[in-house]
């Protein structure tokens, strides 16, 4: 009886304060205004790290020792020359966004670029918008730096030609050259010209935290058709991801 009567009083002492009764698992210290969320059990399932993400990616590509040179790999379209991968910026292509009326270079801009404005009269020509450069780290704005923002094939050109274009249709390297959400990225200018055609192997983001992210969309352009990568990249994509 002595018991029942103490609960009924502190419900009623709760009640008149306005509170309720804190969860089993948390302290006041969980529920005060402002305060950090407490930290799931450890049995909880978390979702995957970003390491772990790269990781498995690169269990769904061909990894080969190294390619092999494949003669005929030229890019320019002018007179006399082979244009193996179509006109730079084609709108005439047969992947999204081909046939849309603007080149595949101010697809990629209206995609990556954010409060973007565009030009008087144009659904294609961006006036202004800002870049936050995933290789570099630098914010960049067209209106200020557009001939300091470019677009990179992540997957470069020349490797993709050796590592099994050479042997695709036309059609088909047109469109990998022009795949707008997997193959390329905008970018800063020098970080573009300082990659060149290098691979993960040869070449990293300058940025730190943009690694991974590079990596991971080096390795999806590599899946989404069919491509190796090397036991050097593979090495350096298994190191970066340690630090993901």
């Amino acid at each position: 009886m002595r018991g029942l009567t103490g609960t009924l009083l502190l419900a009623l002492a709760m009640l008149t304060a306005g509170c309720t009764a804190p969860a089993p698992d948390q302290s006041p210290a969980d529920r005060a205004p402002g305060s950090a969320r407490p930290s799931p059990p450890a049995s909880t399932p978390r979702s995957p790290a970003e390491g772990g993400r790269l990781l498995a990616v690169l269990g769904r590509v061909r990894v080969v020792p190294e390619t092999a040179y494949r003669p005929g790999y030229d890019r320019r379209c002018d007179n006399g020359h082979a244009c193996v991968f179509g006109p730079l910026w084609t709108d005439d292509h047969p992947g999204p966004f081909g046939g849309n009326g603007c080149d595949t270079r101010q697809d990629v801009l209206l995609r990556q670029l954010r409060d973007v404005e565009m030009r008087w009269g144009s659904r294609c020509r961006v006036y202004d918008g800002v870049l936050d450069d995933p290789y570099t780290g630098r914010r960049l704005t067209w209106r200020s730096d557009g001939y300091d923002i470019q677009i990179d094939h992540v997957y470069p050109l020349a490797e993709a030609w050796h590592a099994g274009a050479w042997a695709w249709s036309q059609r088909r390297r047109v469109r990998f050259a022009n795949d707008v959400r997997r193959e390329l990225l905008a970018v800063s200018a020098d970080a573009n010209q300082d990659k060149g055609a290098a691979t993960p192997a040869e070449w990293l983001p300058p940025y730190r935290a943009g690694r991974c992210g590079y990596l991971e969309s080096y390795l999806r352009v590599a899946a989404a058709y069919d491509l190796p990568v090397t036991d050097a990249d593979a090495a350096v994509v298994r190191r970066v991801a340690r630090r993901c």
